[in-house]
């Protein structure tokens, strides 16, 4: 017994007899930010060496790539498939796409890394990235979490139907190798409750938190980040909108001016009449009803031209250079910008083309790692337009706005008040009607006169500033992954007959 407790405080001191961990992402690193937490908390708050396996693409944050504990294993992409290849061969890259998948993930694991006291495994993807691991972690004698983010039979479900016999086998796979884990996370009470009352998984929440870099931006970061984006604003999407016309008459861009700001001397001011910026981060996924934010802006739109008894014979050349020169009016325009990757960014962009507005303009980018939080805290309204594959899930976009002091708008559906407080930090809509009247009610006087933003503002500061990543995870993971790594380590220890 002795001995036993003996081993018990060594383990619980530094996190297994290896002082080594795997994260591991079937996924693109830089667009898997809860996992680069992970290994960042795994390093700074367990003292451990941390394996990263993952498939590149986006660039992880400067704090992930620059910490002598994190050692970054890039494995090669699966080729995206052809859109014309015929629907007869479908099935067959279905089932080839894990398969290869299978040997790639399997040889990084057994043989590329040192042996870890615990694998951390994201899910989804659950086929073949939790066979793996847990394969993996038997052959290395390792401990094996989950940290589910969401259910992958769900999301296959979106594109192949919940009927389809493959997703059926993709749900078994998914249920049979999850109780297999010697821990799991996940990230609301309603996804506790499902794989506790379904699944026979008994899972620890772990809150998604922003970390210390999610903040809001100073005077100086929004100029100095205006400055490096302009280019990227100036250019409209199809036709040109008040955004492009104003920045005509910017002098050659000058660096002392942007769309929101002027530099005279030392100090910054942000304009007077400057639009409102509004944030969206999307995956371009057919979770994701980007529609409903087009249909909402052109609303906005009418309703604004109508308040305003202007009609369709209205100068807008003549409008545009009237707030160039420093008009105000009730309304204030809106500069929508929509970051992010994914499959159906190119048809919304034509749709975007098309819609004629005079006072709402927008833009799509990629930001790196360290310039999004930035856009965040220098935004005046963020957007979600999540809706969840299972309604069991929360998105994290939502949390990187908060920790920037950015009110909200999203999209309700089953859990989302979890996260979102009605009134308090946040907004709900279930149409594009609902959003679009909440935009009117909350820009209504901007900048100095929008009372119900600036409270949301405030609540959403004062929410933010209780909860941040490194604190959720040292009161939620880290005694999870302990408790799971030592667990493996006494069992393999009885095994063996060491104990």
């Amino acid at each position: 017994m002795g001995d036993f407790e003996g081993k018990k405080g060594e383990e619980e001191k530094k996190i297994g007899r290896r002082g080594r961990a795997c994260v591991v992402v079937l996924g693109d690193l830089g667009r898997s930010p809860r996992m680069q937490y992970h290994a960042l908390s795994l390093a700074r708050q367990a003292s451990l060496e941390v394996d990263i396996v993952a498939y590149g693409g986006s660039e992880p944050h400067i704090t992930v790539l620059s910490h002598p504990s994190i050692h970054i294993h890039t494995m090669t992409q699966w080729p995206i498939t052809p859109q014309g290849l015929p629907k007869i061969f479908r099935p067959i890259m279905l089932l080839l796409k894990p398969l290869i998948q299978f040997f790639m993930l399997l040889w990084f694991l057994c043989l590329r890394i040192p042996s870890p006291d615990v694998f951390i495994v994201q899910n989804p993807p659950s086929v073949p990235t939790l066979v793996v691991v847990k394969w993996a972690s038997l052959l290395r004698h390792s401990a094996f979490v989950i940290d589910w983010h969401n259910f992958g039979y769900t999301l296959l479900g979106l594109s192949l139907g919940r009927s389809s016999c493959f997703v059926s086998v993709y749900r078994w796979f998914e249920k049979r190798y999850g109780k297999m884990a010697d821990g799991s996370l996940c990230v609301t009470k309603a996804m506790q409750h499902e794989l506790a009352q379904n699944w026979g998984i008994r899972a620890t929440v772990l809150y998604d938190q922003p970390p210390e870099f999610f903040r809001p931006a100073s005077l100086e970061e929004k100029h100095k980040l205006f400055c490096r984006i302009d280019k990227n604003l100036c250019q409209p999407l199809g036709v040109r909108d008040y955004v492009h016309n104003g920045s005509l008459g910017i002098g050659n861009h000058d660096l002392n001016e942007t769309l929101f700001t002027t530099q005279v001397g030392t100090d910054i001011f942000l304009k007077p009449n400057r639009p409102a910026l509004v944030v969206s981060s999307t995956s371009w996924t057919p979770d994701e009803n980007f529609g409903l934010l087009l249909e909402a802006a052109l609303m906005y739109d009418r309703r604004v031209a109508a308040i305003l008894k202007e009609d369709d014979s209205t100068n807008e050349e003549a409008m545009w250079k009237e707030i160039s020169e420093g008009k105000q009016y009730l309304y204030p325009r809106l500069l929508f910008i929509i970051t992010g990757k994914g499959p159906e960014k190119e048809k919304y962009e034509e749709k975007i083309r098309r819609l004629h507005l005079k006072r709402v303009a927008f833009r799509t980018m990629w930001l790196s790692a360290e310039d999004y939080p930035l856009l965040l805290g220098s935004a005046d309204l963020g957007v979600c337009l999540h809706t969840s594959s299972s309604g069991l899930d929360l998105p994290m976009k939502v949390v990187d706005m908060f920790g920037c002091g950015l009110p909200v708008c999203a999209v309700s559906y089953s859990c989302i008040e979890e996260l979102v407080k009605v009134e308090k930090n946040g907004l709900l809509f279930s149409s594009s009607s609902e959003l679009a009247d909440e935009l009117l009610m909350l820009f209504k006087g901007f900048p100095d006169g929008c009372d119900a933003l600036k409270l949301l503002r405030s609540g959403t500061l004062e929410m933010g500033s209780s909860a941040r990543w490194a604190t959720e995870w040292e009161a939620h993971a880290k005694p999870l992954v302990s408790e799971a790594s030592l667990f493996f380590h006494i069992l393999i220890s009885i095994i063996a007959g060491e104990i």
